[in-house]
């Protein structure tokens, strides 16, 4: 007889969707369930996307100087993060950032600068970064990320050759007001619409660790369920020093896998992304939640250093999955066995 969450999966699959209750279940699993959990989820994960993973990179166009006050954020009005500040960079530095990532295993890159949003200008500089991106790689996949959007942006990206925008709803709508006060949930929810309309492929995710309750962990995945979101990015909240959530500390790596799950079990045909904090927050858990989400983001993120990127590439091969879009399995890599110099037989203290 299957768990209950293998009955689940069974639904899903033949078309029945999860409902609240269902995800609020997976949420609240008991530990010593995670395993059937992931088992089931991982069937919905399959059958959608096989055995790949979708590696993204994040080029950072503009860091800090934002005037918003996203109180998770580093680069946020108030924040005293002693974070990298710099304006626009250049067309080339912009291309050299992006090249890195493409020649590290990525396959779509992403175009953030921090701000409430986008001038007219600061199009004209986006647009020409991803010309010249997509003229020397053209088969990269472009996401930008620029903020609020005005009339019309979204079409000139779409023009220039951007594929997706993200702009993230972050949390729940009963929970926004409580993390940023500057802009509304419904501001954000507008700019994903612009970008959809014009054609552009909408990605938005959440932060999950801001004080939220679990009712609105899940009120944000049917948010985004709702919203036709192709890309879920699911970030896990860096308590960053100098911002008003530094020393929250909320989540498990258990916690965070299981975050992973329900966003599997209620958008099952969506690439559900690994995304900010997965170091920090999973750690060891990394590989097991790859069996659940399809995708992550290669190396460093907008204002904190990722892991490496060599060991993303390798936690991907060693558990059985191909980087989506490359033409074969990634290679293994033999590694010698360390020859013991230290502890027992030697005057070096033991590694324990």
């Amino acid at each position: 007889m299957g768990t209950t969450f293998d009955q689940l999966a069974d639904a899903v699959l033949a078309g029945t969707p999860a409902t609240a209750d269902d995800a609020l279940a997976v949420l609240r699993a008991d530990d010593a369930d995670l395993m059937s959990v992931v088992a089931a989820a991982g069937r919905l994960r399959r059958a959608h996307f096989g055995n790949t993973v979708k590696v993204n990179y994040l080029v950072n166009l503009k860091s800090g100087l934002c005037p918003e006050n996203c109180n998770y954020c580093s680069q946020a009005l108030g924040s005293n993060a002693p974070i990298l500040k710099y304006s626009w960079l250049s067309k080339d530095e912009a291309l050299r950032q992006a090249g890195a990532g493409l020649q590290g295993g990525a396959s779509r890159v992403c175009m953030v600068a921090s701000g409430r949003g986008p001038s007219n200008r600061d199009i004209d500089k986006v647009t020409e970064m991803v010309g010249a991106l997509k003229s020397e790689h053209p088969d990269v996949e472009v996401c930008a990320c620029l903020g609020l959007l005005s009339d019309g942006q979204a079409e000139r990206l779409r023009d220039a050759g951007v594929d997706a925008y993200n702009h993230n709803i972050n949390t729940a709508e009963s929970h926004h007001d409580t993390i940023v006060q500057t802009h509304t949930y419904a501001d954000r929810v507008a700019t994903v619409a612009k970008a959809k309309a014009a054609g552009l492929s909408p990605c938005s995710g959440l932060i999950a660790g801001l004080g939220e309750t679990d009712e609105q962990l899940v009120e944000a995945l049917f948010a985004l369920k709702a919203l036709e979101s192709d890309s879920i990015p699911v970030n896990f909240l860096m308590p960053f020093d100098g911002t008003p959530f530094e020393n929250t500390w909320e989540l498990s790596p258990t916690r965070c896998v299981k975050i992973l799950a329900m966003a599997r079990f209620v958008c099952p045909d969506r690439e559900v992304r690994i995304a900010g904090g997965r170091e920090m927050h999973l750690r060891s858990a990394q590989p097991l939640a790859l069996h659940v989400a399809n995708s992550i983001f290669l190396g460093d993120y907008l204002t904190s250093e990722g892991q490496e990127a060599d060991a993303d590439i390798a936690m991907i091969r060693d558990n059985g999955f191909v980087v989506l879009g490359s033409d074969e399995e990634i290679a293994q890599r033999p590694v010698d066995p360390a020859i013991r110099r230290r502890g027992a037989g030697t005057d070096v203290l033991p590694n324990a």
